[in-house]
């Protein structure tokens, strides 16, 4: 009967994958896409054991859906947060795959693309043309 032992552990494990994918469905944003949806759920339900509410009602979970959003606003829209934060979300996120990324240019890297080109900052000038002709 070990056979049947197996196939009832599988079940029971399927089973409880259905009702976390379930569970964690209701916090899926109205503005998230699929792909991005897929990457935060999977970051949700790695951690789900570690945040569920106590009964004290600390908000854990609260504190989970946050860290997801931090991770999924940084990777899919470019925000940044202070390191210690990034740092711990993108450590949570470890392994999680997601394809086709957006690249973003930060405000550092553009500044420093100016000044290597030559241009001061300070000195920003717009050419026009006098009303007065």
């Amino acid at each position: 009967m070990v056979g049947g032992e197996a196939a009832a552990a599988v079940e029971e494990l399927v089973s409880g994958v259905r009702q976390a994918t379930d569970f964690a469905e209701q916090f899926r944003s109205y503005s998230e896409s699929e792909k991005q949806w897929k990457a935060r759920m999977e970051f949700i339900l790695r951690h789900l054991a570690d945040y569920r509410d106590p009964p004290d009602g600390s908000g854990r979970l609260d504190q989970l859906l946050s860290l997801s959003m931090v991770w999924a606003n940084h990777l899919f829209l470019g925000c940044s947060y202070n390191k210690e934060l990034l740092d711990k979300v993108m450590e949570m996120a470890d392994g999680i795959e997601v394809e086709d990324l957006p690249q973003f240019t930060t405000r550092s890297e553009l500044m420093k693309k100016h000044y290597s080109a030559g241009l001061n900052p300070g000195h920003w000038s717009l050419k026009h043309e006098s009303l007065h002709a």
